[in-house]
């Protein structure tokens, strides 16, 4: 097993030129904007980036149903879902629709989430911020999903002999697939946070996973502040308790307030303030990324989260390379929504803090007396 020797990132050239399609969510460019960032900043030398492995149809089926896997394969090959295809599997669908590489580049995802895992299992940190595909389940493609990366990767942990593993989600979406996959397995605790009345409706307060989730539903709006005491009271204590060998994040920007398919409220600050507490509560921390949907807020927010792993400093103002990188994602910008000039010229957000409302207060006491 080859072990990490520092914070490695894990990405590739597959979804520079990949897309869902033209009126697709994720048209947009995410894992190239976070790479070409790194290095215009100087914070991704080649020995910490590690190209991204397509995991074979042997390796998803750790998890997938292999019949599954070949729809997909076949797909791919086709061009196009068959009505078997949508019935079955969930594809060809508009969330789910068939492009070019709608199994090279879930399987990549796959293998970078896999291999990550590997590197840590016996100690470590890896960043994969194209996986983070929370919804997928085991048979059918969902909500943008066509694999399950952050279940693949948890199973990889468990292989690896470890048995206390914490999966922490922090996406505006409820982590569905994750939870059905691990719903009653005392080896893995999560704790889910996530908007309230979103897709997929599910993990309500009171639903525990078969006893081994967390899940916390907020309200639109939820602010830096409140992040910040969901952290203390929710997420730190349960992961401390929990004493796990293994911390795998999924850190989904679209909590954040330029994010068209969420009503969240918070800045990149939240989540790197995330990130960095979780990082020394487990000897391996694999960081996946997730959701996110307007180009800049993705690419700025995945970008920080790899310097507050690698520790490299946040400057107030970007370098010309830098800028340059966030400028040439205009051509992606929705008709008649240009990106607010801080972030063609910065990385940090100002703060996003607020009131913590009683519901939330009152559902984070819910939590603490289970």
């Amino acid at each position: 097993m080859t072990q990490a020797p520092g914070p490695v990132l894990i990405g590739a050239e597959i979804y520079r030129s990949s897309s869902y399609g033209g009126r697709h969510p994720l048209r947009i460019p995410r894992v190239s904007t976070v790479m070409d960032l790194a290095r215009a900043m100087g914070w991704l030398p080649a020995p910490r980036f590690r190209t991204s492995p397509r995991a074979k149809p042997a390796a998803l089926a750790l998890w997938h149903d292999p019949a599954y896997v070949a729809a997909l394969q076949a797909a791919e090959a086709r061009g196009s879902a068959t009505e078997e295809d949508t019935r079955r599997h969930g594809l060809g669908t508009l969330s789910n629709p068939v492009f070019p590489e709608v199994f090279r580049r879930p399987a990549t995802s796959a293998g970078g989430a896999m291999l990550g895992a590997e590197m840590i299992a016996q100690g470590g940190v890896a960043y994969v911020p194209a996986g983070g595909t929370h919804h997928g389940l085991r048979d059918r493609a969902n909500g943008f999903c066509y694999t399950n990366d952050p279940v693949l990767a948890i199973l990889v942990l468990r292989r690896s002999g470890l048995d206390r593993i914490v999966y922490v989600d922090i996406d505006a979406h409820h982590c569905d697939g994750v939870q059905a996959a691990f719903a009653g397995d005392p080896a893995v605790r999560m704790i889910s946070v996530h908007e309230e009345g979103r897709w997929p409706f599910t993990g309500a307060l009171d639903d525990t996973g078969g006893g081994s989730a967390f899940n916390l539903p907020v309200p639109r709006g939820f602010n830096d502040t409140e992040m910040a005491a969901v952290l203390d009271g929710l997420i730190l204590p349960r992961v401390a308790e929990f004493r796990p060998q293994a911390v795998v994040l999924q850190c989904g920007a679209d909590a954040l307030t330029e994010d068209p398919l969420s009503r969240l409220c918070l800045s990149n600050n939240a989540h790197w303030s995330v990130v960095a507490a979780l990082r020394g509560m487990a000897p391996a921390f694999l960081v996946l990324g997730g959701g996110g949907y307007d180009a800049w807020s993705v690419g700025r927010c995945w970008a920080g989260v790899w310097a507050t792993l690698t520790g490299d400093e946040i400057p107030d103002h970007l370098p010309a390379a830098a800028q340059a990188v966030l400028r040439g994602l205009m051509p992606h910008a929705r008709p008649g929504r240009p990106p607010a000039p801080h972030m063609l010229t910065t990385l940090r957000d100002a703060a996003r803090p607020g009131p913590v409302r009683p519901e939330i207060r009152d559902r984070l006491a819910v939590l603490a007396a289970r």
